[in-house]
């Protein structure tokens, strides 16, 4: 499996993150609800292997992700773009893959020279900038021009930041923002 280089900043302030980015040269690319399944593909409480059906707004993508460890180069992960959100779900569900939960975030992207940027919000939780790149090396450059040190990065996935709130996000079956 590839492996996915990311690291996520905890608690920014999206506006302030937002004119920095931009100050540095970065470019907003797109600002949009997603929404989510996430089906566990091992059967003990310490899933680190899953597979998610994702719709951002302009695309729908199966993904199995596998975390190995919680550094920026801890994950890895299969992507393939699906025709059919709900479609997909269903063949899930005819295959026995019963979805652990249902979750929604915002999410508004950038592009900041050959890095991937997110400013993510989640319900219940502050925000957050994911850092995506091509290589560990990269992402903490990038970090850098944002004025981060690697200190101040996590490769922690979304599971573990709500951890980090003390919210069990596996008992939470459908994540959502309150409307």
């Amino acid at each position: 499996m590839p492996i996915e280089y990311e690291a996520k900043v905890i608690e920014i302030n999206p506006q302030e993150m937002e004119k920095k980015i931009l100050a540095c040269g970065g470019e907003k690319l797109k600002a949009a609800k997603m929404r989510r399944y996430v089906y566990d593909l091992e059967s003990n409480n310490q899933t680190r292997k899953w597979l998610r059906l994702r719709d951002t707004g302009t695309e729908v993508t199966l993904t199995v992700k596998e975390i190995r460890h919680d550094g920026i180069d801890g994950t890895e992960e299969n992507e393939i773009m699906v025709p059919s959100f709900e479609d997909t779900h269903q063949i899930l569900l005819k295959m026995n893959h019963t979805p652990k939960g249902y979750q929604e975030n915002y999410r508004t992207s950038f592009v900041l020279e050959n890095a991937r940027l997110e400013i993510d919000h989640w319900p219940q939780i502050p925000p957050y900038l994911e850092i995506e790149a091509d290589s560990r090396e990269l992402v903490i450059k990038t970090a850098s021009k944002l004025g981060f040190t690697e200190e101040n990065l996590t490769g922690e996935n979304t599971t573990k930041i709500y951890a980090h709130y003390g919210i069990d996000i596996h008992s939470i079956t459908n994540l959502k923002f309150e409307e």
